[in-house]
Order: C-alpha cells, then sequence, then structure tokens
C-alpha cells in the first residue's frame, strides 16, 4: 500500500519536473537559447542596453541560465530531476512506518496469538512493507524449523536490502558526476575565451572573453550543486537503510519465534475440566509403601 503510494507520488513528481523542463526548453519565450537563434549578439546587446537603462544590473538566475549553453544547461537539468526524484522517492520509502507499519504489527500478533496462521501468512503476503515481505519468506520455511525460517528471514532482509541500495548507489553516482560535468564545462569554456584570444588581426572582445569565462565558471557551479545534495542524502539514506534492516531483522525474528512456539503448543478448550487422577497433594499426603485401595 504505502510502496504503491510512494510511486504514485513520485510519478506525479516527475511529470511536473518535465512539464518545468518543457517550458524552459521547448518553449521560445522562456528558452535561454531563444535570443542566440533569433537574434544573436543583438538579442544580448539589446538586454545589455535596456538593463543598463534602467541603472539594474542583469538578473543573475537569466544570467546563469544563458551561461550554462544549449549543451550542458539541458545535461545538468535533466541530472538535476533525476537528483531530486530520487530523493523524494527514497525520503518515502524510506520511512520507519513504511517499512514497519505499526497497525500490521499489532494485528498479525494477535492473530498469531490466536493460532490463526493460515491468515497470518495471507496477512504478510498480501501486504507490501519490508517486515511483511521478510515475514512471508520465513513464514514459508517454518515447517522445517525455526533456523530454516529465520536463515530465510535473513536473506530476504538483504535481498530488500539490496534493492534499496541501488537506489543509494545512484545518489553517490550523481555526487561523483556532478563535478565531473563542471569540469568539463569549465574546460570548454576557457577554450572559447583562449580562442576569442587568438583571433589574428583584430582586438579580443571583453563581451566574449566573458561570456567564456562565465559559462565556465556557471558550468563549474552547478556541477558542483549538484554533488552537495548529493553527497549529502547519499549518507543520510546509507545510515537510514542499515537501522531499517536491524529493525526489521530483530522484530520479524521476535515474530517468527512468538509463531513457531505457538504452533508447538497444544491448543486450549476454554471450559475443559483437568484430566483425572489423583493431584499431586493427595500423592503426597500418603503413606510411603501404602497403595492406595
Amino acid at each position: 500500500m504505502g510502496l504503491t503510494v510512494s510511486r504514485s507520488r513520485w510519478i506525479a513528481f516527475l511529470s511536473l519536473c518535465l512539464a518545468i523542463l518543457f517550458i524552459f526548453v521547448v518553449v521560445p519565450g522562456f528558452s535561454p537559447v531563444y535570443g542566440q537563434e533569433e537574434g544573436g549578439d543583438k538579442g544580448e546587446k539589446k538586454a545589455d542596453t535596456a538593463a543598463a537603462a534602467d541603472g539594474k544590473s542583469p538578473n543573475l538566475f537569466w544570467h546563469i541560465v544563458k551561461s550554462a549553453g544549449i549543451v550542458f544547461g539541458p545535461l545538468l537539468l535533466l541530472v538535476s530531476i533525476g537528483l531530486v526524484a530520487l530523493i523524494v522517492l527514497l525520503a518515502m520509502d524510506l520511512r520507519m512506518g513504511v517499512a514497519i507499519p505499526p497497525g500490521f504489527v499489532e494485528e498479525f500478533t494477535d492473530t498469531v496469538n490466536k493460532r490463526r496462521f493460515k491468515e497470518a501468512f495471507d496477512m504478510a503476503r498480501n501486504d507490501n512493507s519490508f517486515v511483511a515481505r521478510v515475514m512471508t519468506a520465513g513464514m514459508g520455511r517454518l515447517q522445517y524449523g525455526i533456523e530454516d525460517s529465520r536463515e530465510a528471514a535473513f536473506n530476504m532482509v538483504e535481498s530488500v536490502k539490496a534493492s534499496k541500495e541501488q537506489l543509494i548507489a545512484y545518489l553517490a553516482t550523481i555526487g561523483t558526476l556532478g563535478p565531473m560535468l563542471g569540469l568539463v564545462g569549465t574546460v570548454f569554456g576557457m577554450i572559447l575565451a583562449f580562442m576569442e584570444l587568438a583571433r589574428p588581426g583584430s582586438t579580443p572582445r571583453p563581451d566574449k572573453l566573458a561570456d567564456g569565462i562565465s559559462h565556465a565558471l556557471v558550468v563549474t557551479l552547478l556541477g558542483i550543486g549538484l554533488s552537495v545534495p548529493a553527497i549529502f542524502c547519499h549518507a543520510i539514506f546509507r545510515n537510514r537503510l542499515i537501522r531499517i534492516s536491524m529493525d526489521v531483522s530483530n522484530i520479524a525474528d521476535d515474530l517468527l519465534t512468538q509463531m513457531y512456539h505457538n504452533s508447538k503448543r497444544p491448543p486450549s478448550t476454554p471450559g475443559m475440566a483437568p484430566p483425572p487422577g489423583p493431584s499431586a497433594d493427595s500423592r503426597a499426603a500418603q503413606p510411603v509403601g501404602i497403595r492406595p485401595a
């Protein structure tokens, strides 16, 4: 149930991010490349002239968008969308209430105490939580002994943990990839600046030099800006997964042990009289060596 809700919310969030990407990249009025494609340098000069006439400095946000370029801008935007989607998905999935629902644990314990084992197994099989998947695997081997059941539950814990670690590993990948993309953009921007300096027979234009240097610095800034939250969230979710896995293992072991002992205990019928025969007190009161008549 919780996993289905988290996936639907993640899909809705990803659709919103794609809509924002469509507005900034496809719609001409918002595209940072629009001025270069339609008017070239004239659009930039008009914008700078208008800003100078108003006595205001150029907008920093639009300057960053324009300096990112038509290659590194959309690329870093796609990586940032993937990063935010991963963070949202892991934040909603790696919650203690989703991994170990208190209502499920309480209802499962009550069902086992009532010796309705088939109903308890169906309850765990129809639940998508972490602890329910572990309990399903352990209960499937409970007929072969408690040790086999614990081993199956432990293997399921490691399997689910490995699937979550794959998503967390993508955060580390983005954290490593961000500065590398920034470094590539830095080198590309410096090449553009030195190409302007190396033009023969003409004086280098300061605006062209500024564009190359600005491109280098902006792409580096965006790459580092992606790396910092990715590394931070990787550490948080990794530690949270370790804690959740340990708690799931302990709770599953307790529930399996309780179910095993309840299955071995003979059923007690309310109102049934004790078995016939002399009580312990009457046997103790009889003389030694004298058999009762």
